[in-house]
């Protein structure tokens, strides 16, 4: 699942990307344009209600390039972006 707020005074939208807690098994980061790729800086962290998620602050207006990590290198998309072509998921802000 992924939600957007509506965009700030400052400009900014949070977007939070979410999957069920043991859907994959493993440890999941999602990377992309929003973090250089790197698998390290959000990785999702379980919650309460049995999801796992992370959080990103970006500008309004732009166009996210993402993919999901999962343990042993596993790359995946989500179905729930604005689109998911060969080069991964995108969401149009």
């Amino acid at each position: 699942m992924i939600k957007r707020t509506k965009p700030g005074k400052d400009g900014q939208v949070k977007v939070t990307f979410s999957l069920p807690e043991r859907e994959p098994e493993g440890a999941v980061s999602v990377v992309g344009t929003f973090n250089q790729w790197d698998p390290h800086a959000h990785p999702l962290k379980p919650r309460k209600n049995g999801q796992r998620t992370a959080v990103v602050t970006v500008p309004a207006q732009s166009t996210l390039h993402f993919r999901y990590l999962g343990d042993n290198g596993v790359w995946f998309d989500d179905s729930e972006a604005d689109a998911v072509d060969p080069e991964g998921s995108r969401l149009h802000l």
